[in-house]
């Protein structure tokens, strides 16, 4: 039987939603839906581009606290609340995963927890 890792960042929305950003079993990690906060705060308001950028930066770390790295992505799914701006989200996107091409979709949502934020992601990856 694999070991179940929850990876916690110490959020009071982990105890209140009851949630944790990531979710390690075998070789399977599951990122959590993450936004471009950092410390309490949004960064890049009105940034597409920053705000995409900031949330790969985080999966970066969470990826290699557990043991994997961006390779080992094999999918990513965009929310975003405005479809039309899907240029700077694949810029960012791109530039992590040009090489890697995970399978990935991007969807358009009416709004997310915060107005500041313009884009919500989650990512699987699989450690070989």
């Amino acid at each position: 039987m694999s070991t179940r890792v929850n990876y916690l960042e110490g959020s009071e929305w982990e105890t209140k939603i009851g949630y944790c950003r990531a979710v390690k079993i075998g070789n399977t990690i599951e990122i959590a839906g993450t936004t471009a906060t950092v410390n309490g705060e949004v960064v890049g308001k009105g940034d597409m581009y920053l705000q995409t950028k900031t949330i790969l930066n985080k999966f970066e770390k969470v990826l290699s606290e557990l043991g994997a790295s961006y390779k080992d992505v094999v999918r990513t799914r965009i929310f975003c609340t405005d479809i039309s701006r899907w240029e700077e989200i694949g810029k960012a996107h791109g530039e992590i995963f040009a090489e890697i091409k995970p399978a990935t979709a991007m969807y358009e949502i009416p709004k997310l927890i915060n107005p500041d934020l313009l884009i919500e992601i989650e990512a699987t990856a699989i450690i070989e």
